[in-house]
């Protein structure tokens, strides 16, 4: 179990809702939904019912429990530099020809007809 399954696991538990928790976490549906499949197979049991209504079961209540104290415990995420927005675009010099290769003829420019 890695500190992002559970986060994700987490969101589920507070929302009972999955697209709600994947919009909130910024992740697409079908990632959270693979997360929290592959944390049911290695704590061997179901923890959410899924179905008409979203449900914790009772082995998510006792990993609700420990996935909230393991965040606690774990450092703030560091948060990713933000590029400054704006600036001029730049478009790309050109080169001249493409560069002479033995064997092969080479590239002239074909005369634009009137």
């Amino acid at each position: 179990m890695n500190i992002t399954q559970l986060r994700r696991f987490v969101a589920v538990a507070e929302e009972l809702h999955f697209p709600r928790a994947a919009e909130s976490l910024g992740i697409p549906l079908a990632a959270l939904y693979s997360t929290i499949e592959k944390l049911e197979d290695e704590v061997g049991h179901p923890l959410v019912t899924r179905g008409g209504e979203t449900k914790i079961t009772a082995a998510g209540l006792l990993l609700l429990d420990e996935a909230r104290e393991r965040i606690a415990a774990e450092p703030a995420p560091v948060a990713k530099p933000v590029a400054p927005a704006g600036g001029k675009a730049k478009a790309s010099k050109g080169r001249g020809r493409a560069p002479v290769v033995k064997g092969q003829p080479k590239p002239y420019k074909k005369r634009q007809g009137r």
